[in-house]
Parts: structure tokens; sequence; C-alpha cells
């Protein structure tokens, strides 16, 4: 019954959406601050630059210049994965100043010399990714559970993560794999940003939270993938889920080498258009997670309507690279409707380029993905997760994008 009332709703949701929408006013991605409208792709690089410098002022915070040095170290490598499959790497790049190394993840498929690849991060090691016993199990603070007590891995965390990271898939379909955890860039926790790589750069121009600070991490990852021979760097993809999906927008948003950017389940402050006001608010995530944003972002704790821009704007930043935004049917706090909004209206900016957005502002059905050129979007059942059905659409979308 309760599944039956799910889906009678989706079929209304459009006509309830933009009903629920007239009296709010949505920042048009196509109109400057000061009225005039966005009519060439020129008038829209001038309205990007100010769209971005309202995120980076009253959101995200402002980020330090991505190094573009870096030093790297090969760990251990496996020809045999996978039955032969592929290639598994650990490499650590270093960053002058970080008292631990950043360790990648990669798995290359053995098929090809050249592949394109997924970059995102993990939640809690990269040893909780596969069951690969030669994978190092991080020293690092990680949050409890998946196997882990006191904020400290142990081996029954191994492999605990691998649903939600199906290798044989991806490199079957021909891609490399290139994750990493996100604590090595900064830790998930608020500790007024001394921890990390907020603690290399102590000057107060750079109001950046940790969002922030994991997709400059992101940037820093691709410099390494532009010089890495098996990896195709005009072809990765940025990858996340959850909070580490409105990571990848943020990353795809600052830096145009990714590709093709992917948002799973990124809820508010990610996907989401705020004015909806339904799931995760503001003053929620500003409360539980004081140090994802900036401190200017806790002035609109309740008063969304305020901000002079919304997340449809985050995903316009992207544009004319494709977006991918995906939801799950159970996954109220997220906000599927707020989500499908948001991919919705960024096709305008994407017609400004010669490409198709979404071509219906009626939701799909569970398990219905749909796609425009360059934006798509789909929801499934379930819960609050990435699952190997979101990757099966994910890499079925990368095979349209990159040819």
């Amino acid at each position: 019954m309760k599944k039956l009332l799910f889906l009678i709703a989706l079929s209304v949701f459009s006509h309830l959406a933009y009903a629920q929408l007239q009296d709010v006013d949505i920042p048009s991605a196509l109109k400057f601050y000061n009225g005039k409208d966005v009519v060439t792709i020129k008038d829209w690089k001038k309205r990007r630059t100010e769209i971005k410098n309202v995120f980076d002022k009253e959101m995200y915070g402002v980020s330090p210049k991505v190094p573009k040095f870096y030093k790297y170290a090969l760990i251990n490598e496996d020809t045999r994965a996978f039955g032969g499959k592929a290639t598994r790497k650990i490499v650590h790049l270093f960053l002058k100043g970080l008292p631990n190394p950043i360790e990648l993840l990669i798995y290359y498929p053995n098929n090809k010399d050249v592949s394109p690849a997924f970059l995102g991060y993990n939640f809690c090691g990269n040893h909780t990714v596969t069951d690969d016993p030669d994978i190092p199990i991080t020293s690092l603070w990680v949050p409890n559970g998946v196997g882990a007590k006191n904020n400290t891995a142990a081996e029954a965390s191994r492999g605990q993560m691998a649903e939600r990271w199906p290798v044989e898939l991806i490199v079957d379909a021909g891609y490399a794999l290139v994750t990493l955890y996100n604590g090595d860039i900064d830790p998930d926790y608020h500790d007024n940003f001394e921890n990390g790589v907020h603690a290399l750069y102590k000057n107060k121009k750079y109001t950046w939270g940790t969002l922030s600070a994991w997709a400059w991490g992101l940037s820093y990852v691709m410099n390494y993938l532009e010089k890495d021979q098996r990896i195709d760097d005009k072809q990765v993809a940025v990858i996340g889920h959850s909070r580490l999906g409105k990571t990848a927008l943020i990353a795809g948003a600052n830096d145009d080498r990714f590709a093709l950017v992917i948002s799973n389940n990124s809820g508010c402050g990610g996907a989401a258009l705020s004015r909806i006001k339904e799931g995760e608010r503001f003053i929620n995530i500003n409360t539980n997670f004081p140090h994802w944003f900036c401190d200017n972002f806790k002035q609109y704790n309740g008063k969304e309507e305020e901000l002079t821009v919304d997340q449809h704007l985050l995903l316009a930043l992207i544009a004319p690279r494709p977006v991918y935004v995906a939801s799950a049917e159970l996954d109220a706090w997220a906000s599927p409707k707020a989500e499908f909004t948001s991919a919705y209206l960024v096709g305008e900016v994407y017609k400004l380029y010669g490409f198709e957005g979404l071509q219906t502002d009626k939701m799909p059905a569970l398990s219905h993905p749909i796609h425009g050129d360059r934006v798509a979007y789909h929801i499934r059942p379930g819960k609050h997760n990435i699952v190997r059905y979101d990757w099966e659409q994910y890499i079925r979308f990368a095979n349209t994008v990159f040819k």
C-alpha cells in the first residue's frame, strides 16, 4: 500500500511541485542579478562567474588554488586482480605539509592500454572497498561503525563497503576506478578547521568548509591522473554518494577537467533544490555538520529563499559538460522531488549550448532513467545508498558521452 501511494505521488509530482514553487522566487540561471537577460554563451560565462562568486562567498567558502606540484610513489601493484581482468595499484601522493600521504586505490582493465575512469571518495578507507588483503588499513581517524571502533579502522572493516563499489562491473565495462578515503584530505568532524588540508592554509581569505576541501582534493588527484599513462584524462567522471555527491558537484563546478559529474543521493547542499523545503533543511545540515560549509551559510538557516542561488545553479556551473543526478525512493531526507527539479531546471543552460536537458517536467517512474544529451536522472527503489543498479546507469550514460 505504501509503495502504491508513493507511485501515485510520483505521477502528480510535477503539478504539485511547480504549484508549490509558483509563489517562490527561483533565481534564473539566464538572468543577471541586475535584471538583464543572458542571451549568448558569452553572456552565460559572465553570469556563471556571478553565480560562482555567490556560492563561494555564502555557501561553500573560498578555497586556495590547487597546487600543481606533486610527488608520488608506487606502493604495490597486482596485475592479476579479478582473475587477471584488472591491475590493482596503490599509489601515494604527497602534499607539502600534510603529515599523511594521500593513498589512491586504482583498478585498470587489462584489456585496454588507456581507459576512461571514475574517480570518487570512499567514506571509511580503501580497505573497505574490496576484501583484498593487500590493501592497507588506514591508520587515520575514521567514523565508527563498518567494523571500526574508537574511530580506529580494523581488519573487521575490510570489504565492508564493497556493495557500493562493484569494481569488477566497472572494469568489465572498460573503465578504470580511482578511489581514496576522504579522511586523507580532511577528516569528517568539526575542529574549527585545524586538521587535514585546512591546517596548510592559515589565511583569512580562505573560508572553505570540509566539502570544498574534499572537492579541492579531487582536483589535486586529477593532477596525478593527467600524468597516469593508463588513464584517459579527458574522460574522467567524478562521482560521489551523499555528502560525497555534494563534493562531486562542487568539484565539477570548480574544475572543468572533470568530463562527467555524477551526484548520487546528494540532497541538501548538493543537487536538491532548497526552495522546495522538503527533507533536510539548512538548519539541520548546519547544526549536524557545521564544518561542511562556510560560516556565512549559517545565516540562511530557515531562510532558504534569501540565498540568491539555489542548487540548479550549482548544476549549471558544470554546463556544458554532462551531469547525472540520481535519487532513491525511500530517501526522503535527500528529497527526490528537489533533486529531480534541479536536474530539470538546469536544462535551460544546456539549451543555450545546443544540448537538450531533460525533456519532461514529470518525474520518471522507478527504475526508468531519463536522459537528455547532457543531463540524466533516475530514481530507483530502496534507501539512501549507492548500489549496483546506480553504477549500471552511470556506465551506460558514460558510454554515450565518452565517445
